[in-house]
């Protein structure tokens, strides 16, 4: 049995998973550690086999682990796989790089998390695995901060997805929502 594909978000209560120029700068240098219980994030952590991650959610994690290299934000340990057209410089021995349809990389990533969860990171991705079918559920922190501009939980084009809610709770500062993906078959006519 596989795991669920799983779309993992921060997001402002204005709608915004990361600031103007991508900047997951949540105030006061803030990360996601310092608004969730840590319980509560090494359980999400434990139940994710795999990650898939865009290209531009690499570069900003990349580069905010340079500037906090001692900062660990999600207690996760596992396979991840970067979906990009270009390669890393220099290469990352611990990242496996994809290329092509969202489909296979998915299939792919999705394997290698045994029968755990694979998180989907990343704007792009997560709206192409939306647009095909390919997400169970959507898990999103809900931060207490306005960021007032920035790029939005989904992007311009997305279709209507009908969402049942599975669970809602509060955790540290913030508020943990967890959503199934309703499917076609799933809709009452």
């Amino acid at each position: 049995m596989s795991g669920k594909v799983v779309v993992n978000r921060c997001m402002s209560l204005d709608g915004f998973i990361a600031g103007p120029g991508h900047s997951m700068d949540w105030g006061s240098d803030r990360a996601l550690a310092d608004f969730v219980a840590p319980d509560d994030l090494a359980e999400i952590a434990a139940a994710t086999g795999a990650m898939l991650v865009g290209r531009r959610t690499w570069e900003v994690g990349d580069r905010m682990q340079a500037e906090q290299p001692r900062r660990v934000d999600y207690p996760f340990s596992g396979p991840m796989f970067l979906l990009t057209h270009r390669p890393l410089v220099p290469p990352n021995p611990n990242v496996t790089t994809l290329t092509g349809d969202i489909g296979g990389a998915v299939a792919t990533a999705l394997d290698a998390a045994g029968s755990k969860d694979l998180e989907i990171l990343g704007a792009d991705v997560a709206g192409q695995c939306l647009q095909r079918g390919l997400v169970d559920e959507i898990l999103v922190y809900i931060l207490p901060v306005l960021l007032g501009d920035g790029i939005r939980f989904s992007s311009p084009g997305l279709a209507r997805t009908d969402l049942e809610p599975i669970s809602s709770t509060r955790s540290g500062d913030a508020t943990i929502l967890r959503f199934r993906v309703r499917r076609q078959s799933d809709r009452t006519v």
